[in-house]
């Protein structure tokens, strides 16, 4: 009776809060007050200080721009005005956001007045350090921004990738805080983490007036950690009327304009899709290059041509370029050619349009050409990047995505031995590149004596998913079977997989690769398909190449007890699997559950026989765990890891 009232209670709490969250988000302050009023003060303050999606009723009022609400909810209800919330701006949620940057990034000045006279912190960052005052800059409100600096707000607090208010509003092209700020003496060469600076920002956003005001403020070219020129950040988003007003500086070098107008044709061909005005701009630089009363500026040429851009070179001469008008696929290559000589491997652009020319191909079917220039991409990134790093991780997914498309869209064109080989080659080869980024991060932890950075152990996680992936796309070709006979390629693989599973490395709660073959989760990569989990061939796999059915993750549960669990369906194959390479049915978890309990819930003890899966010494073991007796000390090592099992 006691449990059914207290569920009761629970129920109206949860009604009248989110009422309270509908009313302020939607600015009802009738609604609002009718249901206050017939509280306690207690309940009261509850309700206001609930998060509702991460929100309270106070930030869906100030982000709303309902000015009696905020009012109401502050000086009757004294709501907290410091207390942070997630909200949405355009698709994105921000994390850690208090009130005042609500109200100020959705542009609502009387309530950021409000907020201010009633002593928010026009200072109070969120939870990437973005103040008020960089909302207001983001979205152009310039009375709030003049509002907050008349109220101490620092221009110069950057947000955790190094930007500030000035380079937020040079990249948005708001010019009239442009000038506001620089009229404050805003540190106008600034860098950022990434070591661009506001004239990298007007340049990227196409802003000529907003760039002129920057060098007339003292603003100095400079490169960023990519190597790359406020020249060559407007090449590359295509703004031509920056690009010309920077080579006429006296500053510009001839080589800095050449290779500003090539970049400039490759962002047309790819990015505008305007193959006309590439050639135009390539003949520019052409001319320039070959001018006869200035020494000539002869394009490097490579001794060994790329075979993933099918050999092909740049064009040294005008007859060269005039007859690549009439072949698209030259010109692509070109373009790729260009950009990776002039922004160099490690500039996100030269591997993701390398990635983009590839999916290109795949959408018409040339999977082979798609696999080629994914595979040389991926080569790139980890070559430059630092292990598990975000663009290399996209790679590899991608990979995943396209050869489960091949494989269930395009039977026919894997219907002969020699395909189905080529296939298995090539997954292999992408599992090899994931074995080998596993390895540097590795290395990497090393190097750092084991304290991982936020968010490495769900990089690795997600690393190892799509590994398992890819086993599993493997185990469903012939000459990857159970069945299948010994070849140099089975053995490859088998030895690979080996060495994944004596690195023993963990996912997210301490998975291994073997409880993650037992989980349905697993099954969830991307925003496309790829495989189901659990997956029987993975399981068998990883089991025979030695991987511990017994090994335990953060709450003490092995393989069996994922694969027992009640609540997924029973996989009977993958008990059995499990049971015949030894796992215990008789382990306990941190909650105090065995497999067996679960087998017992989902009605299938029949499968395991009690007297073969339960041995004296599992009796005897979990007869002194239960008992507490001291073994610590006592005991081998291998036998105190037993009775802990237990």
């Amino acid at each position: 009776m006691a449990n059914q009232q207290r569920s009761q209670n629970q129920t109206a709490e949860g009604q009248e809060q989110a009422i309270v969250y509908d009313a302020c988000k939607n600015g009802r302050i009738e609604s609002l007050k009718s249901i206050l009023q017939r509280l306690s003060s207690n309940i009261i303050f509850d309700l206001i200080h609930a998060k509702t999606n991460g929100a309270t009723p106070l930030i869906m009022a100030a982000r709303n721009g309902h000015y009696e609400v905020v009012k109401y909810l502050i000086e009757e209800c004294k709501a907290d005005f410091t207390q942070p919330g997630c909200v949405k701006f355009d698709g994105e949620t921000i994390e850690g956001a208090p009130p005042l940057w609500c109200a100020a990034a959705a542009g609502h000045l009387e309530i950021v007045e409000y907020l201010v006279e009633k002593g928010a912190d026009v200072n109070q960052t969120t939870y990437t350090n973005s103040t008020p005052l960089r909302a207001a800059c983001f979205d152009g409100h310039y009375a709030i921004v003049e509002f907050l600096v008349k109220h101490d707000a620092d221009i110069e607090i950057a947000n955790r990738h190094g930007h500030t208010c000035l380079m937020i509003a040079c990249y948005k092209g708001h010019k009239h805080i442009v000038e506001y700020l620089l009229s404050l003496k805003a540190q106008v060469n600034r860098k950022s983490i990434k070591g661009n600076t506001a004239l990298h920002d007007s340049a990227e956003s196409g802003s000529l007036d907003i760039m002129k005001l920057l060098l007339g403020n003292g603003a100095v070219m400079e490169k960023d950690s990519y190597g790359m020129t406020p020249l060559m950040a407007a090449a590359v988003a295509g703004y031509k009327n920056i690009i010309e007003y920077l080579v006429s500086q006296p500053s510009c070098s001839r080589s800095d304009y050449v290779d500003a107008l090539e970049l400039l044709g490759a962002t047309y061909v790819d990015k505008k899709r305007d193959s006309m005005a590439a050639i135009r701009v390539w003949r520019r630089a052409l001319n320039e290059r070959k001018r006869l009363e200035r020494p000539p500026l002869d394009k490097p040429i490579p001794e060994n041509p790329n075979p993933a851009y099918l050999n092909a070179v740049e064009v040294q001469d005008m007859d060269e370029l005039e007859e690549m008008i009439i072949d698209p696929d030259e010109m692509r290559m070109q373009a790729l050619l260009i950009r990776e000589r002039v922004l160099g491997p490690s500039h996100p652009d030269t591997s993701y349009y390398i990635r983009y020319r590839g999916a290109l191909y795949a959408d018409v079917g040339n999977f082979e050409r798609c696999i080629t220039l994914w595979m040389y991409a991926l080569e790139m990134q980890q070559s430059v990047s630092e292990a598990l790093a975000a663009m290399t991780m996209s790679s590899f997914l991608s990979f995943a995505e396209l050869f489960a498309f091949m494989f269930s869209e395009s039977g026919s064109r894997l219907s002969s031995s020699q395909s189905k080989n080529k296939f298995a080659k090539d997954i292999l080869s992408v599992m090899e590149h994931g074995l080998e980024e596993i390895l540097r991060f590795q290395t990497q932890q090393t190097e750092q004596e084991g304290k991982e950075p936020d968010g490495d152990k769900s990089v690795l996680n997600r690393m190892l998913v799509i590994l398992l992936h890819l086993m599993n796309l493997m185990g469903k070709l012939p000459v990857c079977s159970p069945k299948a006979e010994p070849s140099p390629l089975l053995h490859s693989y088998k030895r690979l997989v080996y060495r994944l599973v004596k690195l023993d490395m963990r996912g997210s709660s301490g998975a291994s690769l073997l409880h993650m073959a037992c989980m349905e989760d697993t099954t969830h990569i991307g925003r496309y398909p790829v495989c189901s989990f659990p997956a029987q061939s993975v399981v068998g796999l990883l089991l025979q190449v030695g991987a511990n059915p017994n090994a335990r993750d953060s709450n003490s549960l092995t393989p069996l007890h994922l694969a027992t669990k009640p609540s997924s369906v029973a996989f009977a194959s993958i008990i059995d699997l499990l049971l015949e390479h030894g796992a215990h049915a008789d382990t306990c978890s941190t909650d105090h559950v065995t497999p067996l309990d679960n087998l017992k819930k989902n009605g299938l003890l029949s499968r395991v026989c009690i007297v073969k899966n339960t041995t004296l010494k599992c009796m005897a073991a979990r007869v002194i765990a239960h008992k507490k007796l001291t073994y610590k000390g006592i005991v081998g090592h291998d036998l105190e890891n037993f009775i802990e099992l237990h």
